[in-house]
């Protein structure tokens, strides 16, 4: 882990600054991209910057926000269902504690993890799909599920390393660690991973060669 920490020391950029805004974009990245979602959720907020409207708002106007984005209808629902709760068990403020996160409609604990690794700096490991199958992959752990996967890691990477395993997997599987034929031959951590099918360096093609014709 320390070596990945290394490799991508730079956080990425995130334009989400409140505990809702991660909380909210979370949730709605679900079965989504990011970029997919992203700017339809600038969208979103400049029209309900808050719990407060968007609890007010009806799910029909906010489905004719999202409907760029898969599920709109059900992320609609959730989305004003969310914070109606927030603003009715919290007073539109986001908890900081995992449980109470989850407590919330259409949060799991990968969203929960997110928000408190990235609106409160509380470690937390937030499983989805890319640190499921990287972790795995490497063969830190075994877990058949995001949710087992989580249970694992949090026995075996000490919490010094927690707030950072969310971000630098996901940027890990993007760029090296990817799905299919992984880059092991730019990976930094190749000599610990139990992948048996490590993918070798291609071999470069001639270049510059004159054609015998």
């Amino acid at each position: 882990m320390a070596a990945l920490e290394r490799r991508y020391a730079e956080p990425a950029a995130s334009s989400k600054e409140t505990p809702w805004e991660v909380l909210l974009f979370t949730a709605l990245t679900a079965r989504s991209r990011d970029e997919q979602v992203e700017p339809v959720f600038r969208r979103l907020m400049a029209k309900y910057p808050g719990p407060k409207s968007l609890a007010k708002a009806r799910v029909k106007d906010v489905e004719s926000v999202l409907r760029t984005v898969g599920l709109y209808r059900s992320k609609a629902r959730n989305a004003v269902a969310l914070a109606r709760t927030l603003m009715e068990r919290h007073d539109g403020r986001v908890p900081a504690d995992l449980d109470a996160l989850v407590d919330l409609p259409a949060v799991g604990r990968k969203t929960a993890s997110c928000t408190l690794v990235y609106a409160f700096g509380i470690p937390a490991i937030a499983v989805d799909t890319h640190v499921h199958r990287v972790t795995n992959r490497l063969g830190w752990v075994s877990g058949k599920t995001p949710e087992k996967t989580e249970r694992l890691l949090r026995a075996v990477l000490p919490e010094r390393h927690w707030l950072d395993v969310n971000r630098v997997m996901v940027q890990f599987g993007r760029d090296i660690c990817v799905p299919g034929r992984p880059k092991c031959w730019t990976c930094p951590v190749a000599k610990w991973c139990g992948y048996p099918e490590k993918t070798p360096k291609p071999e470069r093609k001639g270049h510059g060669k004159m054609s015998a014709i």
